[in-house]
């Protein structure tokens, strides 16, 4: 099912439903309502929710003045990161949906881990909509507790400074969100300190009086002596344990920001998981990506950073186990059935986002679910408690799946085997055909760069996007294995 159905199916279920604690209409056919923002502050304190624009209060879609969209989306988010208007700011994706010829504007509000405010009120949600708590100081003061004491992303360190972040990080993320953003992005117009302060990692604590970077800014951009100095047991282990299980075949001890950290797991997994071949919609996709990328993202941000508990991950012969620390709500196996989305770090989990790295909170799990049963025909065990560990099976059942079993991959070509001697980093098709002296595109296409993601000797640098512009190709660990054969 391509995005735009998928989208199109989950906003027509949730209009369904119609207005509750965590759905909210406004008509805004030709300009935004003035509560619109009244609902986003709400959203945020609370529980997070979704919000459509051009839907009347009893579900009819009404849809929004096509000559006025581009002027809506505009000034929704210039307002959402003003703090004169909202404050602390917040970035905010809108999404254009059809139906039946009617454009309607669809918000994913997620839970703050921050207290916001709407034109200096304070509001909160329940099922009878938006209230205005600003003059309730017990409301207001058990806000601001539960969200510091639930995330604890948010503690401030009043003595730290720009000069303890890499810059250089912070324009790697930049960059990466323009890229998931079709090209702009509102950080690109952004100094450092505002896009730290829009997002929510620079804030001041209205109880304590204190105002700095947060830990969730010094995790995801800081230097490692700055993360060190603030959290000294952090670190995340990557071991392969598959014949020496007394101590390790492999090991990456990681210690440096979230950002690093999820490149070095990713290498971690590419070198010691195979990814056999698959096929989604006529398109190769990467199983071990889908699958392993998402168990990543989770033990790097859905992590509780106070507990001394070193998150793992352990490639075994037979499983892959990831463990970390956690708050959980409750105690519990997850399932399929009772998948639930609850962010743990929320901050950084919407940095993560913004960059491509994550999905919508909660879709992340499904796809485990969904994809595991093809790479390996098996369920995902997955465990919620004061550790969150999940453990994937690496035996395969060859009844569930036979079109990603070894035994469907092609075996290579004389032409696969000279596109592999020749791939020695990453290459775009350009580069391949230079190298291979080819100049008939079709014939590379075809008997080259084809037959090798077939055969799974080669995969895509951009799962996600088979046909990106800046798309690049490189070795798999089946093809690395095959040209070392061959070398040998």
């Amino acid at each position: 099912m391509n995005e735009k159905k998928h989208l199109l199916i989950k906003v027509l279920n949730l209009i369904s439903k119609g207005e509750g604690i965590d759905i909210e209409f406004k008509e805004s056919k030709t300009k935004l309502n003035k509560d619109v923002y009244d609902s986003v502050c709400s959203f945020l304190n609370r529980n997070g929710g979704h919000l459509f624009l051009g839907v009347s209060d009893d579900k009819t879609i009404t849809g929004i003045d096509k000559s006025k969209i581009t002027s809506i989306k505009k000034d929704f988010v210039t307002s959402t990161n003003n703090p004169q208007k909202l404050n602390p700011p917040f970035y905010l994706d809108i999404q254009e949906v059809e139906i039946k010829d009617k454009t309607i504007l669809y918000i994913y509000v997620p839970q703050s881990s921050s207290v916001h405010s709407v034109n200096s009120k304070i509001f909160d949600r329940n099922n009878d909509g938006d209230f205005n708590i600003t003059s309730r100081y017990e409301q207001v003061s058990n806000l601001y507790l539960q969200k510091q004491t639930t995330y604890s992303e948010n503690k401030i360190y009043p003595f730290a400074s720009l000069d303890n972040l890499d810059s250089l990080l912070i324009e790697k993320a930049r960059i990466k969100a323009k890229h998931e953003n079709g090209g702009s992005h509102i950080w690109m117009d952004m100094d450092d300190l505002t896009l730290l302060k829009s997002v929510g990692l620079y804030k001041k604590d209205m109880l304590s009086g204190d105002e700095g970077l947060t830990l969730g800014a010094i995790l995801l951009f800081g230097k490692n002596e700055t993360i060190q100095n603030v959290l000294p047991h952090y670190k995340t282990d990557a071991i392969l344990r598959k014949d020496n299980i007394d101590r390790y075949d492999d090991r990456d001890d990681i210690r440096v920001n979230l950002i690093d950290s999820y490149d070095r797991l990713m290498g971690f997994i590419t070198k010691h998981l195979n990814d056999p071949f698959y096929l989604e919609n006529d398109v190769r996709i990467s199983l071990r990506n889908k699958i392993f990328r998402e168990l990543i993202v989770n033990i790097l941000i859905h992590r509780e950073f106070t507990s001394a508990y070193i998150s793992n991950i352990i490639i075994k012969k037979d499983e892959v186990v990831f463990e970390n620390a956690n708050k959980s709500t409750m105690y519990r196996e997850i399932t399929l059935d009772n998948v639930t989305a609850y962010p743990k770090n929320p901050i950084i989990a919407k940095v993560f986002r913004e960059m491509g790295y994550a999905e919508e909170l909660g879709s992340g799990l499904k796809n485990i679910f969904k994809y595991c049963k093809i790479y390996n025909g098996s369920t995902p065990i997955i465990e919620d408690g004061n550790t969150f560990k999940v453990r994937i099976p690496l035996v395969f059942i060859p009844e569930a799946t036979p079109e990603a079993t070894p035994e469907a991959t092609p075996e290579a070509t004389p032409e696969v085997k000279k596109l592999l001697s020749i791939l020695d980093k990453e290459m775009s098709t350009k580069e391949m055909m230079e190298k291979l002296d080819l100049k008939d595109e079709k014939n590379f296409r075809n008997n080259y760069r084809t037959k090798a993601l077939e055969g799974g000797f080669i995969e895509f640098t951009i799962p996600n996007k088979p046909k990106s512009p800046k798309q690049k190709y490189k070795l798999t660990l089946k093809g690395d294995e095959l040209m070392r054969s061959i070398n040998e």
